[in-house]
């Protein structure tokens, strides 16, 4: 517990500064949290790092992430970004032939799908910052996950007594889930009256829905695939805590979800 709370402090006092000042120190780091994401999910699927696939795959990560504002690269190469994933997911294909099998056809669906995932999770995440009222956006997003999660915690554990999905993650409970629901909805009607958001509390509350249902779905995500990969932790970067994606996994599957329903 110790070594988590310093952890915890540590990176709170790294990372707020970053978010508030945003522009680009926040794309920057945007980036390396997405170079380290993507690296932990290569990790635990055991591919050699140093290869045309892991490399290429990095490389369609970055072409990713790049923001709207700079969308004069794509006008200089007459490519977009789909053009270029799609160059990219068949020269993994080419790597399947050229390395006679040693790198298959499922190695290359992973990179591609782990390139998606991290990719628009993270780009959403600048874009959401970059945005209008974006600093209390996210904000709001990083207090409304942070509810949840608490109080599916101690909800879970003073009144829980069915198991949610056992077989993925098997402290979560019903009892739980829809207390975290309920705590977040709460968190949402507290930032009504304070005016963070320019919504209307129907508004404001059905946002407060998405984050705790959908910030509870990206934690059993995350749990899915490290128990299918066997695995504690997604990384090691994080004492305590675990991995980027250990950390991020609610808010990364939670922001997509926003902008294609609310934002």
């Amino acid at each position: 517990m110790k070594q988590r709370i310093i952890t915890a402090v540590v990176a709170m006092a790294l990372f707020l500064p970053i978010l508030i000042y945003g522009n680009l120190p926040f794309l920057f780091l945007i980036y390396a949290m997405a170079t380290v994401g993507l690296y932990e999910l290569i990790k635990m699927k055991r591919l050699p790092m140093m290869t045309i696939s892991t490399l290429l795959s990095f490389l369609m990560l970055w072409v990713l992430l790049i923001p709207d504002r700079y969308d004069s690269f794509f006008s200089m190469i007459q490519y977009d970004k789909m053009d270029l994933l799609i160059i990219g997911a068949f020269l993994l294909l080419i790597v399947t032939v050229v390395s006679k099998n040693a790198f298959t056809y499922d190695d290359a669906a992973f990179l591609l799908l782990s390139v998606l995932y991290i990719g628009i999770s993270f780009y959403y995440f600048y874009h959401t910052r970059a945005g209008e009222a974006g600093l209390a956006t996210i904000l709001f997003v990083l207090i409304t996950i942070w509810v949840t999660d608490s109080g599916a915690y101690f909800v879970g554990r003073s009144l829980g007594s069915r198991k949610l999905w056992p077989e993925i993650s098997p402290n979560k409970t019903v009892e739980g889930f829809f207390g975290g629901i309920a705590c977040a909805i709460i968190a949402s009607i507290l930032f009504y009256f304070f005016n963070v958001l320019d919504y209307n509390i129907g508004k404001m509350m059905i946002i407060a829905l998405l984050i705790a249902v959908f910030g509870q779905l990206g934690d059993l995500v995350q749990s899915a695939y490290k128990r299918h990969y066997g695995v504690k932790d997604s990384g090691n970067l994080l004492p305590g805590h675990g991995g980027i994606l250990d950390r991020f996994d609610s808010l990364l599957f939670v922001l997509p979800i926003l902008h294609f329903f609310i934002f």
